[in-house]
């Protein structure tokens, strides 16, 4: 890029990058606020669809290119072979169109026609074998690969999967980029784990400037790294989320550098996708949200504070999936959305109630003031309020009991609330999908419906199951 000494909008210089791939990287830190909103810690997203070719793999196409490039093995007019999810090869084709490449690129079929478009766009051929083969089968997307490499003249393998410019990439992009965004901060990195080589590299960068820092990958069930991980042998299964997960272990990943890994669900993972885009306002694709709800679970089952900085990778953009995670049809197909989900709203769920009223507590009621409201109206929670009517957190009835028999001094009548409120309850507005309170319902017994901050409600468990059960009848 053409250095300039001066804000742009004072300069003469023109500013101008020399090709597209001038622009990789620098993707941008973004908090996540809504749906981490009962999480102390700080929950920041690695927005890599901000790369030109919108995902975090064109940090790898280029210098792989490169690296063939310099050792002789690709030659001018050559053909660059890839089996690939999909991002990879956008990655690749890039590179490729400036270069004066050809491309040949084959995906598993569970992959998205979107995907496979994108690729065709970029004028290369795309080559479609089943998903439900192992990677030794002839017939496997890793096969097929090797076989059109053989076939065809001038040909490479760009292979991803153990090519160790996959995870130097990163080591030499993404994770300084992080640790540099962070300040140093960072304590917990989570990635998606397909091949590794995102976690494998950034992973080793961080541990280098601060052991301490935690990586953490997500795995979808079905794959086995998990398992492998833990040292058991895993057994693989069909999953529809893409890019993330393997049937077998990639030489590009490092499992040493990896500290723990989270199993996800299909369906927790298309949820979170589609919370991020409607409460975040980010449109990511499904690995995103698989990266995110194992971020969330490390953090809730690890009991992460407010000096806890977690970094997550959102590797691509939800344009990729838009007949999939984005398309209500396609999820109820697969049994990931009851058709009940898709028309209603939190606001719905609560004007359905018998009794409507909102009943709230304030921080200088008496513990016996909250007792009797609590078997007035026969409910297990209260939100409480400020004085201004600002949200402050929630107190049950456990929180209660706990105070009153198992804390370490003796119960006086005298005493308010105040030291019994749970400031982490989970917060959705009127018009939050259904669909999104059955995700946060794994997780939580309640959630406090408001607009800004003033509350509107309160949900339950058993509220949706009367709500559901209304609508069958």
């Amino acid at each position: 890029m053409e250095t300039i000494t001066k804000p742009f909008e004072n300069s003469d210089q023109m500013q101008w990058y020399a090709t597209i791939l001038d622009t990789i990287g620098e993707t941008p830190l973004v908090r996540l606020n809504s749906i981490c909103r009962d999480l102390p810690c700080t929950l920041l997203a690695k927005v890599e669809f901000f790369n030109p070719g919108g995902s975090v793999k064109d940090r790898i196409g280029p210098t792989i290119i490169e690296d063939a490039e310099r050792s002789g093995k690709l030659k001018p007019g050559g053909t660059i072979v890839e089996a690939t999810s999909g991002n990879t090869g956008v990655g690749l084709a890039m590179a490729a169109a400036i270069k004066g490449y050809r491309c040949i690129f084959v995906m598993p079929d569970k992959m998205s026609q979107e995907k496979i478009l994108l690729l065709r766009a970029f004028g290369a051929r795309v080559v479609v074998t089943p998903t439900a083969v192992s990677p030794e089968d002839p017939r496997s997307y890793y096969s097929v690969s090797q076989k059109l490499v053989e076939e065809t003249p001038n040909a490479i393998l760009a292979n991803q999967y153990h090519n160790p410019i996959n995870p130097q990439s990163h080591y030499e992009t993404t994770g300084p980029e992080i640790w540099r965004q962070t300040a140093g901060q960072i304590t917990h990195f989570v990635a998606g784990m397909g091949t590794g080589g995102t976690i494998t590299g950034t992973g080793h960068y961080l541990k280098e400037q601060n052991p301490h820092v935690k990586i953490v990958g997500v795995d979808p069930i079905g794959s086995i790294l998990y398992d492998l991980h833990r040292g058991r042998e895993g057994e693989a299964d069909g999953y529809k989320v893409e890019g993330i997960g393997e049937d077998f272990l990639p030489g590009t990943t490092d499992l040493s550098v990896v500290d723990e890994i989270v199993q996800v669900t299909d369906r927790e993972s298309f949820m979170m996708t589609r919370r991020l885009v409607r409460e975040e306002g980010i449109f990511c694709g499904g690995s995103s949200g698989s990266a995110v709800i194992g971020a969330v679970k490390y953090a809730r089952d690890h009991h992460l504070g407010p000096d806890d900085v977690v970094v997550v990778i959102l590797p691509d953009s939800g344009s990729r999936y838009l007949s999939k995670v984005f398309d209500d049809d396609w999820l109820r197909e697969n049994g990931f959305l009851e058709r009940s989900w898709v028309d209603y709203r939190a606001s719905d769920v609560q004007a359905a109630k018998p009794d409507g009223r909102i009943i709230t507590a304030r921080p200088t009621e008496l513990v016996n003031e909250v007792v009797h409201k609590l078997k007035e109206f026969n409910v297990s929670q209260l939100p409480v309020v400020g004085e201004n009517g600002r949200l402050l957190g929630i107190v049950t009835e456990i929180d209660l009991l706990n105070y009153m028999l198992l804390s370490d001094h003796a119960y006086q009548p005298n005493e308010t609330i105040e030291s019994m409120i749970d400031p982490n309850v989970s917060v959705v507005q009127p018009n939050t999908p259904l669909e999104t309170l059955m995700s946060i319902f794994s997780d939580h017994s309640a959630v406090v419906i408001t607009t800004g901050d003033e509350v509107q409600g309160i949900l339950t468990k058993i509220d949706i199951l009367d709500f559901l059960s209304s609508q069958v009848n």
